[in-house]
């Protein structure tokens, strides 16, 4: 594009300056909703840059806008900056001091890597056709999600594309990996409260235990994905906790259960959420108790578009090299970028960040999570070459 896109020892300076970004942002997290800090610190870089801020976008959200010199399309990058609420146990300099709290599943990285993009196309205006985007979403942590929060407050107005990138420690360092259509599931939650008569243990003729109902209906919510729906169609129903009495000799009169249903499509989400019901209602009546239902949609699934997808397979192999760039499987967790792109088309991608070398082995979401820092700057160049590639085959007049 400019002599940035070459220059590697630009670069190396810009990777220098996203790990010192991305450390302060680790020793200094904030959760879903409380994002002040971290879109103050983003708000002022991009202002330092000659970038065009809007603030307080759905909340905390931050949008920068990098118009280009020469006509073209609208791309929106967004990446993600809420942290969770979970203790830092890692032993290193720049581990969060901030108690209940840790960057446990890379937006701090995220959040430094769209600023290092930012930074690249700041400085390329000249040479950029159309508009740049930057999307610092709060919240995805939790529901409903900040991508709800500022769709409403029209950051898609006039977008013509979306790219989201998510760092990714099962994945290698220095690959990366994504596909064309359903790449990560909807997540849908159910809190369930069981009713019966609570008695003496030694006398359960005269109670209704609603225990042993529960227990009955966590296997009978087994068989709901083995004998309900299309074998052919992912679909996971799990029960993660279940709470009941108080008293080894005391027959409980409630039990609560609580769990997550994950599916691709809607059609097997209404399945899931319809059987869930009718068999929660009928195991209850079963054991003379009765049940109530609190059943939460969650996110919809990530589907990706199918030209942005291969755009993506032609666009990564030049940073990755072709025997880097896979197709990825499915995934169960869910995200709310899956907002956007019931909107407007898209990709998301996963960067690889995993490496024993550096100990960035531990699952996303875990206390000692870490990522190989040098994963960012493939991100980077990942960002660059999906929005400058998408605008050329605008501009030429290509069908996308």
């Amino acid at each position: 594009m400019t002599q940035h896109s070459t220059d590697r020892s630009w670069f190396d300076q810009l990777q220098a300056h996203m790990v010192e970004w991305r450390r302060y942002l680790h020793k200094n997290p904030e959760i879903s909703f409380q994002e002040s800090n971290t879109a103050a610190f983003v708000a002022d870089k991009l202002e330092s840059w000659g970038i065009e801020v809007r603030r307080q976008v759905g909340g905390h959200g931050v949008v920068g806008t990098i118009r280009g010199a020469k006509p073209g399309p609208v791309v929106m990058l967004r990446a993600d900056m809420d942290a969770l609420p979970i203790q830092d146990e890692k032993d290193c300099e720049y581990r969060s001091g901030v108690d209940g709290a840790m960057h446990a599943c890379g937006h701090d990285g995220h959040t430094s890597i769209l600023l290092g993009t930012a930074h690249y196309f700041s400085l390329n205006r000249d040479e950029l056709a159309g508009e740049i985007r930057l999307l610092f979403q709060p919240a995805e942590e939790l529901l409903p999600g900040g991508a709800v929060h500022v769709i409403k407050e029209g950051v898609l107005e006039g977008v013509d594309v979306i790219y989201g990138i998510h760092l990714w420690t099962p994945f290698p360092v220095g690959t990366a990996a994504s596909c064309a259509g359903p790449l990560m599931a909807a997540a849908d939650d159910f809190y369930i409260e069981i009713t019966g008569k609570g008695g003496h243990g030694g006398m359960p003729q005269s109670s209704h235990d609603s225990v042993v109902a529960g227990s009955a209906l966590v296997m009978q919510l087994q068989s709901i994905v083995s004998r309900s729906v299309d074998p052919l169609r992912p679909a996971v129903l799990t029960v993660g906790t279940i709470q009941g009495g108080f008293a080894q000799n005391v027959i409980a009169e409630t039990c609560r259960l609580s769990g997550t249903i994950r599916t691709f499509d809607e059609e097997t989400r209404t399945v899931m959420k319809e059987r869930l019901h009718s068999v929660t209602e009928l195991t209850a009546a079963t054991y003379g108790t009765t049940a109530q239902i609190r059943y939460i949609m969650g996110y919809p699934p990530v589907v990706n578009d199918a030209h942005e997808a291969a755009r993506f397979f032609k666009e990564a192999v030049p940073v990755f090299g072709e025997a880097n760039v896979k197709e990825a499987s499915k995934l169960m967790p869910a995200e709310d970028f899956a907002y956007y792109l019931e909107r407007v088309p898209g990709c998301f991608m996963f960067v690889g960040a995993g490496n024993p070398a550096k100990n960035a082995v531990y699952p996303h979401h875990h206390p000692k999570f870490d990522f190989d820092e040098d994963a960012m700057i493939h991100a980077v160049r990942l960002f660059i070459a999906m929005s400058t590639g998408y605008a050329a085959e605008r501009n030429a007049g290509m069908d996308i």
